[in-house]
């Protein structure tokens, strides 16, 4: 169907999708506030009855199991929509804010321990059917806000949603190169017009120009209009911006290519100074603070645990070959900052200096109990010592020799050092890939960077568990151990 067979002007059927857009916005927005509502209600309601279940025997509904799901639930959606969640453009984004909404559960289950205890009502909650909420609630969330995305991307894309009325101004070339890299139709975007600059020093450029644009966008009922102009030429801009003030629509200060390279990039404002930040420390300070419990609490148990073996350890190596047990050597951790990491000594040489030669398959340097160390990833249990100091983590990029920093971080690979953003971990996101062992070619370690990169970027407390899981029951992680 067309304007034409509809026999109606456009500013009437402007009118009405931007009437449509406003409602359904407002609908979409309290559907996956209901959506995210119901799943977490009904999650806590299925574990509490399946506790209750296993706990005394019958499926028989309490009121604790009621008000644990309905305050739960509540809390979290709250919290949602204080901090503007339920938008649209959170939902057809390529990378659905994940950290944001893992904080936020965090502080939904702190904020329930707080009125519990406020209010003296904790012994009214199964500890049990808490934790269990916690644990499996987040993971069905996210499935579920995958699937309303998804959803949302297809209705935007085929008319379902109506989507916000675009207008791109600037010249020819940055109209259409800004059109095809980002394609604002896949990101409920309707290209409602385009208002062509003439290039400078042509006839038509000027103040001429820009009322004949803003003439044309007012019978166009827009949203939205994208400025498109380079931002060194800020005369135009200006010129740009006061003509469309007089429009009740938003404007936008179209991206410069550099914008490519971040996937986050928002105005600070510190007192009266704004500035662009394109980029920040990979976590935020509850991040690390929230990782650093995760990491002194199971490093604790861990060396508790597993102190025995570490002393039957020693003792072997001490008789298999003569030497120390430990092992130290230089590494560069957060902030390319030096400390000495601690390993069980597999090899007859401690290399430490400016050239460190890496093991290789069948290295005759490997000792006979080295190499079943190694094999089973159990010489970097001591480096448990090296995260309660602080200096490690459990998880995050493996830490590599100085010399073999000073090797790699020369250009050859782009963003090397950027590893050093976080803490270096005793295992990572490249090792349960299979990527450790020799780094003789340099793909080799690219592979191996791309890998932390990622870490670095897409870090969780679920992502943690997951490595340190995988570390243990995965086939990968042992690949290449020699």
């Amino acid at each position: 169907m067309t304007l034409k067979d509809l026999d109606l002007p456009m500013g009437v059927v402007a009118r009405r999708a931007r009437g449509g857009y406003a409602w359904t916005r407002l609908t979409l927005m309290i559907a996956t506030a209901a959506i995210d509502w119901m799943v977490i209600a009904g999650t806590s309601y299925m574990v509490s009855l399946v506790y209750n279940r296993f706990n005394s025997g019958d499926w028989w509904t309490i009121k604790a199991q009621v008000d644990l799901a309905l305050l739960v639930s509540s809390l979290f959606v709250m919290l949602n929509v204080v901090r503007g969640q339920y938008q649209f453009s959170n939902y057809i984004a390529p990378n659905h804010r994940i950290g944001t909404a893992l904080t936020l559960w965090g502080a939904t289950f702190v904020t329930l321990m707080a009125f519990a205890f406020a209010t003296k009502t904790s012994d009214g909650f199964s500890r049990v059917a808490v934790i269990a909420t916690f644990v499996t609630g987040f993971p069905l969330l996210l499935l579920a806000r995958r699937a309303a995305g998804r959803l949302m991307t297809l209705g935007s894309k085929i008319g379902m949603i109506p989507a916000r009325r675009v207008m791109l101004v600037g010249r020819e070339n940055d109209v259409t190169a800004f059109a095809m890299r980002y394609q604002p139709w896949n990101a409920g975007m309707h290209i409602a017009g385009t208002g062509l600059l003439a290039d400078e020093g042509r006839a038509g450029s000027g103040r001429g120009d820009i009322a004949r644009i803003v003439a044309q966008a007012r019978q166009m009922y827009l949203d939205d209009v994208l400025i498109i102009v380079p931002w060194s030429e800020t005369a135009t801009i200006d010129s740009v911006i006061d003509a469309f003030m007089r429009m009740p629509v938003t404007i936008h200060l179209g991206p410069e290519r550099i914008f490519d390279r971040f996937d986050e990039i928002k105005i600070a404002k510190t007192g009266g100074i704004a500035s662009l930040q394109l980029g920040r420390p990979p976590l935020s300070a509850g991040e690390i603070m929230m990782k650093r419990m995760l990491d002194v609490g199971l490093a604790s148990f861990a060396l508790f645990l597993f102190t025995p073996v570490l002393l039957l350890i020693a003792l072997a190596i001490k008789i298999d070959s003569p030497g120390p047990a430990l092992f130290r050597q230089r590494r560069l951790g957060f902030n390319q900052r030096a400390f000495s990491i601690v390993k069980f000594r597999t090899m007859t040489v401690e290399d430490d200096g400016d050239a460190v030669r890496q093991a290789t398959r069948g290295d005759q340097r490997i000792t006979r109990i080295g190499r079943f160390l190694r094999r089973w990833n159990l010489d970097e249990l001591p480096q448990l010592i090296n995260v309660l100091g602080g200096q490690m983590s459990l998880v995050g990029p493996r830490p590599h020799a100085i010399a073999h920093d000073r090797q790699y971080d020369d250009g050859r690979i782009a963003l090397y050092a950027r590893r050093h953003n976080v803490k270096p971990g005793i295992t990572g996101w490249a090792q349960v890939h299979g990527l450790r062992g020799e780094t003789d070619t340099v793909e080799k370690m690219q592979a191996r960077v791309e890998h932390d990169l990622y870490y670095i970027d897409n870090w969780s407390v679920l992502l943690d568990l997951e490595i340190m899981a995988r570390t243990v029951f995965s086939r990968k992680a042992y690949d290449n151990a020699f």
